[in-house]
């Protein structure tokens, strides 16, 4: 039987253990922590499941993803919203009328209105750096408040970085609403996993070929030497599938991948509530960036009284603290690094890297389903053209 290592138990390893484990292939999944799920991981707490990683929300577009997925578990509808909570006023977001007439000038908001629905059409979007270079002063100054009240200050406590030190293209994607839609996302498929997504992932591994290693840091188990992997100081002739940080991997070699992390503070409330939503962010003041409540992301199974929630502070990963890595931080000098790392990799055809860590960057958890599936089927029909560096 073929043989597959997969480094990683998060959403991006366990849909690629699958597809190769379908396909006859025996995977070994290898995972330095004691549970499987990656940041999806998520206990049951008080009947209410806890993402203890940060909350998630699984949406998409992709019906394959949503078919794949939907073998390994039920869901229930949730369409997410976000507020902005601005000096004690809740606003939607993204920036929306509704936001414009409760936050904005009264004197001004009906002018506005009319410029934006006239020029760019009710229902549409405009992003807000359009909006700062519009002929009219008016608009000109209410692109500025978006930026101010909603983007810039969460955007340097997220980043920890001013915001000229950010990717331009940051800013080009901040968008203002034209409409009341106040849904987050805007995907035909929007749910939550009935029983967590810790249930889906160990559905999801719960197959004859797959075996699990919990507890087990792939540095100590896997090596590359010579064009040649190594695997418990056995070569090792089938396909290995990392999905950690290449960085650490290759022991730093050419320098170390920056980072930003994130430090929870988890509560609970008697209250029945403790926000009008489940996640409100804090753009203007506070030094955590959002709250996120748990029973409602899963209202279909939550209790009527008390609640969980955490506070995020985001803060600068580092190795030696005991943080995870959370938002890659991409900009000329990690990408020089960053390819280094690909290229040396390149060496071991039978190696590949995947995910938010293995491909160094931030992708939803549809598109990192799709990659692995991806990958998964181009090992079987033997086309890895693609995947190699």
């Amino acid at each position: 039987m073929k043989k597959a290592i997969v480094v990683g138990s998060g959403i991006s390893g366990c849909t690629c253990a699958r597809a190769l484990a379908e396909n006859d292939y025996e995977v070994t999944v290898i995972e330095k922590l004691n549970h499987v799920g990656g940041n999806v991981y998520d206990e049951l707490i008080d009947d209410i499941y806890v993402h203890m990683y940060g909350p998630h929300i699984f949406h998409t577009n992709d019906e394959n993803v949503y078919k794949f997925l939907s073998k390994f578990t039920e869901w229930f509808p949730y369409e997410h919203k976000v507020l902005a909570n601005i000096y004690g006023n809740y606003v939607p977001v993204p920036f929306n009328l509704t936001s414009l007439e409760k936050l904005y000038m009264k004197n001004k908001v009906e002018k506005i209105k009319k410029i934006l629905i006239d020029e760019y059409g009710f229902g549409n979007k405009v992003p807000v750096m359009q909006l700062k270079q519009h002929k009219d002063k008016d608009i000109q100054e209410f692109g500025n408040f978006v930026l101010n009240k909603i983007f810039i200050h969460y955007t340097q406590k997220q980043w920890g970085r001013k915001i000229e030190e950010l990717d331009p293209n940051v800013m080009q994607r901040v968008p203002v609403y034209i409409s009341y839609e106040d849904k987050y996302f805007t995907d035909k498929f929007q749910c939550q996993p009935k029983l967590g997504f810790t249930q889906l992932i160990n559905n999801m591994l719960n197959h004859k070929n797959i075996k699990i290693l919990k507890n087990v840091d792939a540095n100590d188990v896997l090596e590359l030497k010579d064009g040649k992997i190594f695997y418990k100081n056995q070569e090792f002739n089938g396909k290995v599938i990392f999905t950690g940080a290449v960085d650490e991997f290759c022991n730093y070699k050419f320098g170390e991948l920056p980072y930003r992390s994130l430090d929870f503070k988890f509560k609970k409330t008697k209250k029945s509530q403790l926000q009008p939503c489940a996640v409100v962010n804090y753009t203007v003041n506070k030094k955590y960036t959002r709250i996120s409540e748990f029973k409602k992301f899963t209202t279909y199974k939550a209790p009527e009284k008390g609640s969980i929630y955490i506070k995020e502070y985001p803060l600068e990963f580092k190795r030696d603290k005991g943080l995870i890595r959370y938002y890659p931080i991409v900009n000329e000098k990690s990408t020089d690094i960053f390819n280094k790392y690909k290229k040396y990799l390149s060496n071991y055809l039978n190696f590949y890297v995947l995910g938010r860590l293995g491909d160094y960057k931030y992708i939803n958890m549809d598109i990192a389903v799709k990659n692995a599936l991806d990958l998964a089927n181009d090992i079987i029909e033997g086309d890895i053209s693609k995947w190699t560096y």
